[in-house]
């Protein structure tokens, strides 16, 4: 939805840099995908159309919101999904919450695997991308927003210990940089101290994969307490996660859930799911006829 709030005559090159925005959510829309203004901006960079420097995110931030403002970027495009407004669910009738819950019902895949699988990501503005295949695949995510916090790493600790008569599987995707890198270890350490060894697999991003895919580098950051192992095995240069392609991310998730996946049973269970459905979706378009049949 493009709204002019406020007539701004802009540049040639601001025009022009608006319309390569345009045409990046563009393509990121078509194949299902939210957009962040991070990957915005690493998919200019990657482009080369900008430079890959924080003033030069800033820039591109300022440019998209004016261009927000003159209506000439749609307000629905670029998300953020730190901030969400969060209400009651109301219904017209018995029958609108039956429909609603036709529509969410859902039964547990996993139920009868040999496995419990989490996928673990370390930035919150990827949990659209990632989110969208493990609700394809029946899985649950967790956003870590950096390191995780002690309590909940506890209550993560908790939660697996619930599936220890299974084969429990975390994957985990960060940053290639000191930090990011670090994390991965952080949080095997710390479920071991809460007495859970699940098998933990960094899937994403890691060193072949910035070869295959050629993700725009960064500085690392020397400020960094983990800077000085990180130069001495990578150099100076780290990556982010958000640079790569939102379909990389799906399939790495996608192939190594897979690998643990008895696929026969998964969609014995999809079946017995739609059955639940039509049910419910039955009740509800013949609501008023079930009421009837209840007085009488």
């Amino acid at each position: 939805m493009k709204i002019c709030y406020k007539e701004t005559k802009f540049k040639q090159e601001s025009l022009q840099l608006i319309e390569k925005v345009n045409i990046i959510i563009s393509e990121y829309h078509a194949k299902g995908y939210d957009l962040t203004l991070r990957q915005v901006y690493y998919q200019l960079v990657a482009r080369d159309v900008i430079p890959n420097n924080e003033r030069s995110y800033k820039n591109l931030g300022t440019l998209i919101s004016n261009g927000r403002m003159a209506g000439l970027i749609d307000w629905n495009a670029i998300v953020d999904r730190t901030r969400n407004l969060k209400s009651n669910s109301h219904w017209d009738s018995p029958g609108g919450i039956i429909k609603s819950a036709a529509y969410s019902y859902a039964v547990d895949k996993w139920a009868d695997q040999d496995c419990y699988i989490e996928v673990w990501v370390e930035k919150d503005a990827l949990a659209g991308v990632v989110g969208q295949i493990c609700q394809k695949l029946d899985i649950p995510y967790f956003s870590c927003r950096g390191y995780v916090s002690q309590s909940e790493m506890w209550a993560a600790s908790q939660r697996l210990e619930r599936y220890s008569h299974k084969d429990i599987h975390i994957i985990h995707l960060g940053d290639h940089d000191p930090s990011g890198k670090d994390m991965s270890r952080d949080i095997i350490d710390r479920l071991n101290i809460f007495e859970v060894s699940p098998v933990f697999k960094r899937i994403a991003l890691n060193m072949n994969q910035i070869e295959e895919f050629g993700p725009p580098p960064n500085p690392t950051k020397l400020t960094d307490s983990r800077a000085t192992n990180y130069i001495s095995e990578f150099g100076y240069e780290c990556w982010e996660l958000d640079a790569l392609e939102p379909e990389v991310i799906t399939s790495l998730i996608e192939s190594e859930v897979n690998k643990h996946c008895d696929l026969e049973l998964f969609q014995k269970a999809k079946e017995n799911e739609k059955k639940a459905i039509k049910l419910l979706e039955t009740v509800a378009n013949n609501w008023e006829t079930v009421v009837e049949n209840y007085k009488e």
